[in-house]
């Protein structure tokens, strides 16, 4: 469907003073080039400026009458198709600009022609034609917008000549040519081509193929398979008889083949094969293509009662590359970000995005048969039989998606590509025969025929407002060609910007859809001019920018307004308006106390705007007029909306009168919290105890999993601990930690943040521990089941124990779990040796001030959880910490496989553990080391002590030689036995080992 609105997009007309009646034109740069129908033969140039004015530069000699006729911005080159002695040449013009410093020197050359170069610097003064001979004549030409190539169309092949610039010398670049490429296309007649980045569209009189040229690496096998790309067609569609079939029906019959569309892969099933020919000197830099197919469409003739219309031909085929929007780190580099396709129906226009996807944004019905058509990223421009026509697009909705990955989230959103699109302006105009487009300028030739003339006589009309100008009107009717050539000025973009804004208001209360769909037409408008290269060099800037934010903030109103199914799109608008929630508010909301309906639009912004973390605080009123709202339209989402940072300034009495009425309906546990935490901030202690005591501690610590920002919320990214959370550091410490542990268990907050909020709440330095925390790390031990977490927290703890034993300093605060809770509720906490306990009997006493965070570190050692090589390094500092050391070190011996070490070190720091270690340490597997360590080692000990270590003597006597005795054979035992040994030590044992064997 295309809407119809009258707009005014044209602003002031001029006419381009002409010597001759044109026959085409086309636009470059800053230019205006006119070939005249005449037989003058020539090509008139004329500078555009301010306003549409005309100022002639020139002009130029062609070898005969232009058939067609082409600008490129790369190269600033003229290329035209001409025509003399009924034969058709190729022609491309260089270096035009000299003429209008004066200079009448002309070089005709042949393409790829070598200059030398004292030949070549009479170059800079003159002109340079450059010949470019073809087998076939050139039926239609294209110049690339991003690198300046040609592709010229023939019968039966495109020719694709490459733009070179040859350096001469410093002083002196030249530009030439170079046929690179030949598809060979069969059954093919071009009637027209487009080419841009290495995409190519064809259209016939009912037919349209686009295809890319792909860059291809050369095969190990030589160049010729890269060279000559020939396409694999699959199984034709089923399009109808062949060609030849259908030369061979009757005259009488007109046979039509079916409307085609095939997009994607799917094109390649079309009767088109091509085949490429690489046609330059193979080089190492040679490039080698092959051709992908985008798009083939065919269409039937129209169709009436009266029989066929024979005038159904495709026309004004366009390939348009939006790029990617300029920013002041990029400067002036292009790079492609989309690229579109169009082409047009007498009655009915067509366009492609043919870039990351291939599919058909718009449809434009035309109210009358066109003559021509010519795209823009802002508009579509349609000439028909009387009318200038104006419609708008979707190039920027699609490149815009293309650009930003963001877009259609909450954070941004864009009007959607298949809005439909409107008639900005039917304007009247006698006889339009063709346009074209550059700029902020619509080039229109008229033509009328003898009827018209006698009309346009007659001041009956009143057409665009034109501007004097010093040019008249001719006024001898017998010289009268009944021809215009016009510039015609488009107004500037804040000023149709504005238009549209000012219409949609008419539609505001009277039809949402129109509403709507005029302000995304002025933030598509707007947004393609932001998009467009040289917007960093515009004059209007800022104003676009800003037009830009205020159509964002204009289709959030709309959507919060409206009661439309969109209306979650409220929200990335008015985050891409950059207005603050206060802002809104005051767009939105009536001043004082009538009650007002809010859409679903308003409160889902309300709601995302307030649960997020945002660096903005409400006034009291803004904030109790919110409260207001939500008790109207959503009193459930009450007390998530308190508990935003946002709401910081609400009145806690007019709170809790609106959470009781939501309670009498439907009590929960985060609504109590939420009743408490406004009677801490009244300062109402006694219904705060009130509140709490309605639930077990254990369901309270639950309830903040639904609310977290409760305890915590987030000030310029940064964890804060609300007033709740400091109240229950001093109260309540066990359910704040518990409450944390459950945040964290569903995912409500991560171990950084919770390490941030201790700190923060516990007012330490960043790098102290506060007990708190370590109490939270615990705790957290006790429930989490991810081994990566578990191991992180493990390091934490035992780090923490570590400083504090070594650095002999107390907790700030009680621990909330002893060493004994711990190793009842957590398997990360295993029992206490009883060797380590003998070694911390005889201990220092002020090793008794840190016996919990001793016990806490014993116990952790002493359970399989922690992985000693990891902790290492963290337990370093306690190696010479006496008693407490050796116990560490021994510990981590033994959970080493280190078990010899570790009785080297208990024999020579504490003898009487010794026994009690092996007992507990060295079985199964590891009794071995009774005899083949304990043993030796005690007796060469008791040999070098003497009776001066009784507990050697003991440990040797009334447990070694008994557990060896028993283990070993009677001759391994009597080998073990030192030589100078005394035998009635040992020979109860002898007896005992004896005896066994017999018994066996």
């Amino acid at each position: 469907m295309v809407q119809l609105y009258n707009l005014h997009p044209f602003g002031s007309q001029r006419v381009v003073p002409c010597k001759q009646e044109p026959a085409h034109f086309c636009c470059g740069r800053d230019v205006l080039f006119v070939a005249s129908a005449a037989a003058s033969c020539r090509v008139e140039v004329f500078a555009v400026r301010d306003q549409g004015r005309c100022e002639p530069l020139g002009s130029f000699a062609t070898l005969g009458p232009v058939l067609r006729m082409a600008h490129s911005e790369a190269g600033d080159y003229l290329v035209t198709i001409e025509e003399k002695s009924k034969a058709t040449f190729l022609r491309a013009y260089m270096n035009w600009r000299c003429m209008s410093a004066g200079s009448s020197r002309v070089c005709v050359r042949m393409v790829g022609h070598k200059m030398e170069e004292s030949y070549g610097e009479t170059l800079k003064e003159q002109m340079s034609i450059v010949e470019m001979p073809l087998s076939d004549p050139p039926l239609c030409i294209s110049c690339c917008p991003v690198n300046g190539d040609l592709l010229v169309g023939c019968k039966n092949k495109l020719v694709m000549f490459c733009l070179k610039y040859l350096v001469i010398n410093q002083n002196l670049t030249v530009l030439d040519f170079e046929r690179s490429l030949i598809l060979h296309i069969d059954n093919l007649i071009p009637a027209e081509v487009a080419f841009c980045a290495g995409h190519i569209a064809i259209t016939t009189e009912l037919d349209v193929l686009i295809l890319k040229l792909e860059l291809v690496q050369q095969s190990a096998d030589g160049t010729e398979q890269c060279a000559h790309g020939v396409s694999t067609l699959e199984k034709p569609v089923d399009g109808g008889p062949s060609t030849h079939t259908l030369q061979l029906e009757l005259d009488e019959f007109i046979i039509c083949q079916k409307p085609v569309e095939l997009l994607g892969e799917e094109s390649k099933l079309c009767e088109i094969p091509v085949t490429l020919e690489s046609t330059e000197l193979p080089t190492e830099d040679t490039k080698h293509f092959q051709v992908q197919y985008l798009l083939f469409r065919r269409f039937t003739p129209d169709q009436s009662p009266f029989g066929f219309c024979e005038e159904t031909k495709l026309h004004s085929v366009q390939l348009l590359p939006v790029y990617q929007t300029a920013h002041e780190e990029t400067g002036n580099k292009r790079e492609l970000l989309s690229l579109f396709c169009f082409f047009s129906l007498p009655h009915v226009g067509y366009l492609y995005s043919v870039g990351k996807l291939v599919e058909l944004i718009s449809t434009y019905q035309y109210s009358e048969k066109s003559e021509q058509a010519v795209l823009t990223p802002q508009f579509l421009h349609v000439i028909t039989s009387e009318n200038l026509q104006c419609f708008t697009v979707r190039c920027s909705a699609a490149a815009a998606r293309d650009e930003d990955p963001y877009i259609d989230t909450t954070a941004k959103a864009c009007p959607p590509v298949a809005l439909d699109v409107c008639t900005l302006r039917m304007q009247l105009f006698i006889g339009p025969r063709a346009i074209c487009h550059f700029k902020n300028h619509i080039i229109l030739l008229t033509k009328a025929n003898t009827e018209d003339i006698t009309e346009r006589r007659k001041p009956t009309r009143r057409m665009l407002s034109r501007k004097a100008d010093s040019i008249k009107s001719r006024t001898n009717s017998e010289s009268e060609p009944g021809w215009n050539l016009y510039i015609i000025n488009t107004v500037s973009t804040i000023q149709l910007y504005r238009e549209m804004v000012d219409y949609s208001r008419t539609y505001e209360n009277v039809k949402t859809e129109s509403c709507i769909h005029l302000l995304s037409e002025a933030h598509l408008l707007v947004r393609a001019a932001i998009m467009d290269p040289s917007f960093l060099k515009s004059d209007e800037k800022e104003e676009l920018l800003r037009a830009f934010r205020e159509s964002c903030a204009a289709l959030g109103d709309c959507y919060s307004r409206f009661d439309t199914k969109d209306y979650h799109l409220a929200l990335p608008y008015y985050r891409m308006s950059g207005l603050s929630m206060t802002e809104v508010l005051k767009r939105l909301v009536s001043e004082g106390d009538e009650i007002q309906t809010y859409e679903r639009g308003f409160i889902f912004y309300l709601t995302h705007s307030l649960n997020e973390d945002l660096n903005e605080e409400l006034s009291k009123e803004s904030a109790n007029k919110v409260l207001q709202i939500f008790c109207l339209a959503d009193p459930v989402q009450l007390p998530n909306i308190l508990c935003s940072p946002c709401m910081r300034n609400v009145c806690p009495l007019t709170a809790v009168k609106y959470l009781q009425k939501v309670e009498n309906i439907m009590p929960s546990v985060v609504l109590t919290l939420t009743k408490a935490f406004m009677a801490l901030k009244m300062g109402d202690l006694t219904m705060y105890e009130h509140e709490m005591d309605s639930y077990k501690e254990t369901i309270l610590a639950c309830g903040f999993i639904g609310q977290p920002k409760l305890l915590r919320q987030h000030k310029k990214g940064i964890v804060t601990p609300t007033e709740f959370a400091v109240h229950l550091k001093e109260m309540q410490p066990g359910l704040l930690v518990a409450a944390t542990v459950a945040l964290h268990e569903n995912s409500k907050i991560e171990l950084e943040e919770a390490d941030t909020f201790f700190k923060m709440l516990s007012s330490n330095s960043e790098n102290a521990i506060p007990q708190l925390l370590v109490d939270f790390w615990e705790a957290l031990l006790v429930v989490c089941s991810q081994e990566e977490i578990i191991q992180e927290l493990l390091l934490r703890v035992t780090s923490q124990y570590v400083w504090r034993i070594s650095n002999k300093q107390l907790p700030e605060t009680k621990p909330l779990k002893t060493t004994e809770d711990l190793i009842n509720s957590c398997n990360h906490f295993g029992l206490i040796f009883p060797w380590v306990t003998s070694i911390m009997s005889v201990g220092s006493p002020s090793d008794q001030d840190y016996h919990e965070d001793i016990s806490k570190l014993q116990s952790l050692l002493c359970s399989q959880s922690i992985n000693i090589a990891s902790v290492l390094p963290v337990l370093e500092p306690l190696t010479e910490a006496g008693n407490v050391g050796l116990t560490i070190h021994v510990l981590c011996s033994t959970r080493l496989g280190k078990y010899e070490e570790a009785i080297d070190q208990l024999l020579k720091s504490c003898p009487d553990a010794a026994v009690l270690y092996a007992q507990h340490e060295l079985k199964d597997d590891n009794r071995a080391v009774w005899w083949n360590k304990l043993l030796p080692e005690l007796c060469k000990r008791t040999r070098l002590a003497g009776n001066d270590c009784p507990v050697l003597i003991s440990s040797l006597k009334a447990e070694t030689l008994s557990v060896v005795a028993t283990e070993l054979e009677l001759r391994d035992f009597l080998s073990l036995l030192p030589e100078d040994g005394t035998a009635a030590f040992f020979l109860p044992h002898l007896l005992h080992c004896s005896q066994k064997k017999q018994l066996t």
